[in-house]
């Protein structure tokens, strides 16, 4: 029986930060952690209103969200491919979600917007971009194949794929996987970044897993991907605060 660790888990605490960074009492928690919970739920899966099918994610192109927690306010932080999107006209959409954020929670929501400069090395959104052209019924192998030179184009170290389903429409599912480059799972040092996601086509659900070697945490960390100097982006990272 395989025994599998995620890469992102198996690295936190040693390598890699906490995506909720706060301290509570033993009675306040459980609490509090639930609405972490629900502060992720809610901007992952909440849907854009204007589309009919109701399948066009309100806030594209999430790769992580964190929170910190003072005693005034929470702060979340998203890190998208896509801040302009997430922002709306004159920051309509960012004070919609601020709202929205204050009345789940009861408390005053501090919103920070980090913009990813390179998508492709992103393992999350790859795995979503891929679920996207196998709902719109692209060929998976070709999918697969697009994908990982995308990544290997930009700086990436390694990258390995993995679909599990229906593939191609087939009456039995089964497991497809594509690998480029090398993916040290086991070494602490490799920077590997894990994203999964589903996808739901009309013969059932297909599931996708990314894992991508963006290098070694001991070199210079360029939005979370250590390319080699030639292929590094010069654009600045942003950062929008509201």
């Amino acid at each position: 029986m395989g025994q599998k660790v995620n890469p992102v888990a198996y690295r936190t605490g040693i390598m890699e930060d906490w995506k909720s960074r706060w301290y509570a009492s033993k009675k306040e928690f459980a609490e509090l952690l639930i609405e972490d919970k629900k502060i992720r739920d809610f901007i992952k899966k909440r849907k854009d209103p204007s589309d009919s099918r109701q399948e066009k994610p309100m806030y594209p192109a999430i790769s992580k969200i964190e929170i910190e927690r003072t005693r005034d306010e929470v702060r979340v932080i998203l890190h998208s491919a896509k801040p302009g999107v997430m922002i709306g006209r004159r920051g309509e959409k960012v004070e919609e979600l601020q709202k929205d954020l204050q009345k789940i929670t009861g408390r005053r929501i501090n919103l920070i917007i980090e913009e990813i400069v390179r998508p492709e090395i992103i393992a999350q959104l790859v795995a979503e971009d891929i679920g996207e052209q196998l709902v719109k019924r692209v060929g998976f192998r070709r999918t697969m194949k697009r994908a990982m030179e995308l990544a290997m184009e930009s700086g990436a170290k390694g990258i390995k794929i993995q679909l599990s389903g229906r593939l191609g429409g087939a009456e039995m599912a089964r497991c497809e996987k594509q690998i480029a480059g090398s993916i040290p799972l086991s070494t602490l040092r490799a920077k590997i970044d894990y994203g999964f996601h589903e996808a739901k086509i009309a013969q059932g659900h297909i599931g996708i897993q990314v894992w991508i070697n963006q290098g070694e945490y001991n070199e210079v960390d360029n939005n979370g991907a250590n390319a080699q100097t030639s292929q590094t982006s010069k654009n600045p990272k942003r950062s929008y605060k509201r």
